[in-house]
């Protein structure tokens, strides 16, 4: 009878989101039906309800809940909380469903419904992974994303219920993975995989690149799911700073010892990033490299998959007009960048996790969220809705040149970044 009533309450929220954004028209018509066709599809057919009253987002056409995907595919929804009240009940229990699989495994970036023991790759078996573990990369960001959810929550609801015991708990597990890695020369964590592309796996042994103590976050491999290069991963450690620091003030008494851990922690961040990311950009100008090491190396590039050099606003971590920032938006958004592509169609940044030349459109819709022209943002929704092969799917990336050829038939995260933009556009320009 509970799920009954779970599935109940999912249903109810379905049918309030289409009543919602029949309301609203964007700048065309092949916006606004893409928009209304796409502001559900994540919990039709992505969002299951489990026995614990918690709720599994998968991230599309791989069967699999990745707890950076996940975030993102319902952060659009905190937005219409106001307008859709049992979307709070939801997202809370998706934030559960989150910060339990942390609990289970603080290693792994992507989890299975049930303990199948299917995995993304069946060389996994060198490696420790439950069966409740479809993938074990270690990724910043996978410990960042619930903390990025909570705290987005808060900011639109004001509610402190999801600040309870389970939720400390779990931050103590991040914050103790935290500061191992940042160690990494001593830490147990390694990945090694065989007969697969090399940034696939880590080197050395499955223990990554050497690096120094930087005061930085070690990451093995990137949020495209791809191995970092030079071990220091810039965005992730600066989405560390923008999850951490507005936890501060809500840590309780019990907690104590915890929030001086996190003081402790955001200052060596925050002097890593002074120290070892502020390079000299290819104009002479000054702004953030993308990986370091620590020992004088770092790597000059974006990739479209968040946290981004071009998301740093869209997560909190600086203001759009932040000169650093701008700096190197400007070079990330040029073909300086090894994965900014320009053709026929389609202008953006792309990753090495897919075909050279294919542009993402979370890095289109990522552009647009990063800038406070509307012009922009309805020009960004246009570029993405015009070039999905009328597939009415956003997709995962498109080749520069030709839509017939994307990758991902069905990629959540895409859609729901592309309603991100669709309901700040339409903030931005109706008001609500």
């Amino acid at each position: 009878m509970k799920e009954t009533v779970k599935g109940n309450v999912l249903e109810s929220v379905i049918t309030d989101l289409n009543q919602y954004s029949s309301k609203y028209e964007l700048n065309n018509t092949k916006n606004t039906k893409l928009f209304r066709s796409l502001l559900t599809d994540v919990l039709i057919k992505a969002t299951k309800y489990e026995d614990d009253g918690s709720y599994f987002v998968k991230t599309g056409d791989i069967p699999a809940m990745w707890l950076r995907d996940a975030t993102f595919q319902v952060l659009p929804y905190v937005s219409l909380i106001n307008e859709v009240p049992d979307l709070y009940d939801l997202l809370t229990r998706v934030l559960k469903r989150e910060l339990r699989f942390v609990k289970m495994d603080p290693y792994a970036n992507a989890f299975n419904q049930t303990s199948s023991g299917a995995h993304w790759s069946d060389d996994d078996s060198n490696i420790p992974v439950s069966d409740h573990v479809w993938e074990r990369k270690f990724e910043i960001d996978s410990l960042c994303a619930p903390l990025f959810l909570a705290n987005n929550l808060y900011e639109k609801t004001g509610n402190t219920n999801i600040f309870d015991e389970e939720f400390w708990n779990t931050l103590s597990i991040i914050m103790d993975v935290f500061k191992i890695e940042q160690h990494h020369n001593t830490s147990p964590y390694y990945f090694k995989r065989k007969d697969c592309p090399s940034n696939d796996t880590l080197p050395n042994d499955g223990r990554g690149t050497p690096v120094t103590y930087t005061g930085m976050i070690w990451n093995g491999f990137r949020p495209s799911d791809n191995a970092c290069v030079y071990g220091y991963h810039i965005p992730s450690n600066m989405f560390v700073v923008s999850v951490l620091t507005p936890l501060l003030d809500r840590v309780p008494e019990k907690f104590e010892t915890l929030k001086d851990e996190m003081s402790i922690l955001l200052n060596e961040i925050k002097s890593g990033i002074k120290r070892y990311a502020i390079v000299k950009l290819p104009d002479n100008s000054f702004g953030y490299a993308y990986e370091v090491d620590g020992l004088g190396n770092y790597k000059l590039m974006d990739d479209a998959n968040v946290p981004s050099l071009l998301s740093l606003p869209f997560i909190k971590y600086c203001s759009k007009d932040n000169p650093l920032y701008l700096n190197t938006r400007k070079f990330i958004l040029s073909t300086k960048n090894p994965y900014y592509y320009s053709g026929k169609l389609l202008q953006g940044i792309g990753s090495n996790h897919t075909p050279i030349n294919y542009v993402w459109p979370i890095s289109i819709a990522m552009e647009g969220l990063t800038s406070d022209n509307l012009n922009k943002k309805a020009h960004q929704l246009d570029v993405i809705s015009k070039t999905n092969n009328d597939t009415s799917q956003c997709h995962e990336s498109i080749d520069m040149d030709d839509q017939s050829k994307y990758t991902r038939d069905w990629f959540s995260w895409s859609n729901m970044t592309y309603c991100q933009l669709a309901l700040d556009f339409i903030n931005k320009n109706v008001g609500r």
